[in-house]
């Protein structure tokens, strides 16, 4: 078969991560068989699963948060105690921080100043050593090092693209509270991964049930106004899931369902809930079904009715929503603009949109659908990576597995892609708009520059352009690497030149 070096460019670049360095030969791989490669990771047995060592199951994890909130508030309430109990004629010491050093000499040291006076009552100050991070800070970086490291080591990166991409489509935030943050990673690794190459129904349902994604948009607190538990405790509907299953997740902003939609949506779902840290229900931070909290009665939702059958009248809902035409659409759509195009090619769109209706939402067939279309190899490469793609190629070219997530974690910060904490349910834009900005492309050259300062004495970029572009590499990025002033600057505008940053 002839070598074709702009397929494994694509394949590469719009498909996986990009191409790794060190001893692996993806881009001679690539180019001896794009779409095969890419094909490939597809027809591994759980290919998307992530079972690393020390990751826990939400529920764990939600009681180790509960322990560690636990813990807090008795060291806080310890803390109030020795702080009544010291003596009331020593104000300056009754002042001391909980350094064990006065705030007047603290404010001195920090600033220079002189040493407080000695005939004043003084503490010695002592140094302390840094405070270890809490259980839910290690758990997130747990978490994002395992799919760092997943990310880094596979061999095109295609399936870890699905991953993020579902993952950006059904988003939580780490940002809302320990809770969500704790469950960042057991959302992805519980509700998402093992149905990106399965059904999408089945894939929203879990998703919907997960108490991350309960947690993140409020069901527990939605209660059905004629319900036992809404009447009692004088509480009524959170719109919150149902408005963002119908806008968001399935049928899309223009999907034809309306404000009434929603409010029937939001009924049939009460009583979808997570057990609390009291484990009444059941075990902390499982799902659990709260029949007290379920508006009673048949609801009607897009022009169907639903009679109350308790936790089946939402699964069943669900169920049709999935199948509903214009979730294939929205799907398909958003599907393409991902991994194609801002402007996603019309007949790719009406073809991924038709296998998903042919299948029953079948995700592996329309993946394959979409890998086997012409126009996915066809296209320009026109939309620019992602902060976290373009950390992760960089992280691949360099052929080197990630031991500490902090540096990927602030670079993503900086970019503007923190992991698992978008500002809003509708997840990380996916447009260039988003991206290329002037002011985002500074950050990136300074990400860039940093990178390259690093390790530019002991890579040479020619060789590295040769692992991640081969023969694709243009004239003009082979002559600007060449003429760079040094091997630093020289790295840096390959991580900066449209084989890299391109997809």
């Amino acid at each position: 078969m002839a070598r074709d070096p702009q397929g494994a460019l694509v394949a590469l670049n719009r498909f996986g991560f990009g191409a790794r360095g060190g001893a692996a030969s993806d881009f001679s791989s690539a180019a001896s068989d794009p779409r095969g490669f890419v094909k490939a990771e597809l027809g591994r047995p759980n290919a998307a699963l992530l079972d690393a060592p020390g990751l826990q199951p939400s529920p764990a994890l939600a009681q180790a948060v509960f322990d560690y909130q636990k813990d807090v508030k008795q060291q806080r309430e310890a803390a109030k105690v020795a702080q009544a109990a010291l003596p009331a004629d020593k104000p300056d010491v009754k002042a001391a921080s909980a350094d064990g050093m006065q705030d007047g000499a603290k404010t001195d040291m920090m600033s220079g100043g002189a040493a407080p006076d000695a005939m004043q009552p003084a503490v010695t100050p002592r140094k302390e050593p840094p405070k270890p991070l809490n259980v839910i800070q290690k758990t997130f970086r747990a978490e994002a090092l395992a799919r760092l490291q997943r990310a880094t080591m596979a061999e095109c990166g295609f399936v870890e693209r699905l991953v993020t991409f579902w993952s950006n489509h059904f988003c939580t935030s780490a940002s809302k509270g320990e809770l969500a943050r704790m469950w960042s990673g057991a959302f992805e690794r519980e509700a998402i991964r093992p149905h990106v190459l399965g059904n999408f129904g089945e894939m929203l349902r879990a998703v919907e049930q997960h108490p991350a994604m309960l947690f993140f948009l409020d069901n527990q607190r939605s209660f059905g106004p004629q319900s036992k538990a809404g009447q009692n405790r004088k509480r009524g509907l959170n719109e919150n899931l149902a408005r963002e299953i119908m806008e968001l997740h399935t049928l899309g902003v223009n999907g034809g369902y309306t404000q009434a939609d929603v409010t029937s949506l939001a009924r049939i779902i009460t009583g979808w809930t997570f057990a609390g840290r009291d484990g009444k229900l059941a075990p902390p931070g499982t799902f659990v079904f709260f029949p007290n909290a379920h508006e009673p009665g048949p609801q009607k939702l897009l022009g169907k009715v639903y009679e109350d059958t308790g936790v089946a009248q939402g699964e069943t809902a669900l169920a049709d929503i999935a199948r509903h035409s214009a979730t294939a659409k929205f799907i398909a759509t958003k599907f393409v603009r991902h991994f194609i195009a801002d402007d996603p090619p019309p007949a790719l769109v009406m073809k991924l949109e038709t296998t998903f209706k042919k299948t029953n939402g079948d995700l592996r067939a329309m993946t394959l659908a979409l890998v086997d279309a012409d126009e996915a190899w066809r296209t320009p490469m026109t939309k620019i990576r992602m902060p976290y793609e373009y950390l992760v190629a960089s992280g691949r070219m360099m052929g080197r597995i990630p031991e500490d997530p902090q540096r990927y974690l602030g670079g993503l910060n900086v970019l503007g892609q923190p992991l698992w904490a978008p500002a809003g349910p509708n997840g990380f834009a996916d447009t260039n708009a988003a991206w290329a900005a002037p002011e985002n492309i500074k950050l990136r050259l300074d990400i860039a520059s940093q990178i390259s300062s690093r390790i530019a004495d002991t890579i040479d970029p020619r060789a590295l352009l040769d692992v991640v572009a081969g023969e694709a590499a243009s004239t003009e990025t082979r002559q600007t690497i060449e003429r760079a002033e040094s091997k630093q600057q020289a790295f840096a505008l390959l991580l900066m030149s449209p084989e890299f940053q391109r997809r």
